[in-house]
């Protein structure tokens, strides 16, 4: 594999009070489908030990085109767009690429 052309996901999510369980508890089934897909290398959740609500997911996916695949899936849509993002109180993601 030639890591020129991987993707590295960083997510950092800031969850709304009180939603944390519900955020955790769809991110595992999240991880769960992700890591079944042939382009995803790699799935991690942290929860920051600074900031309870915080949450950093470290993904790393083959090429742009696996990436693209992963965005483009039903659980994706299903989980991240439908039932995650209304539970964040805010969102940064970094796209990364080995040099």
């Amino acid at each position: 594999m030639d890591t020129a052309t991987t993707i590295t996901v960083l997510a950092q999510w800031r969850v709304q009070e009180g939603r944390l369980d519900d955020v955790l508890a769809h991110v595992a089934g999240l991880r769960t489908a992700s890591l079944a897909e042939p382009g995803c290398l790699h799935y991690a959740v942290f929860r920051s030990l600074d900031a309870a609500d915080t949450l950093l997911l470290v993904e790393r996916y083959r090429d742009a085109d696996a990436l693209d695949a992963h965005r483009q899936s039903a659980h994706y849509r299903a989980l991240v767009v439908e039932r995650i993002l209304p539970l964040l109180a805010d969102r940064q993601v970094d796209l990364l690429q080995a040099r």
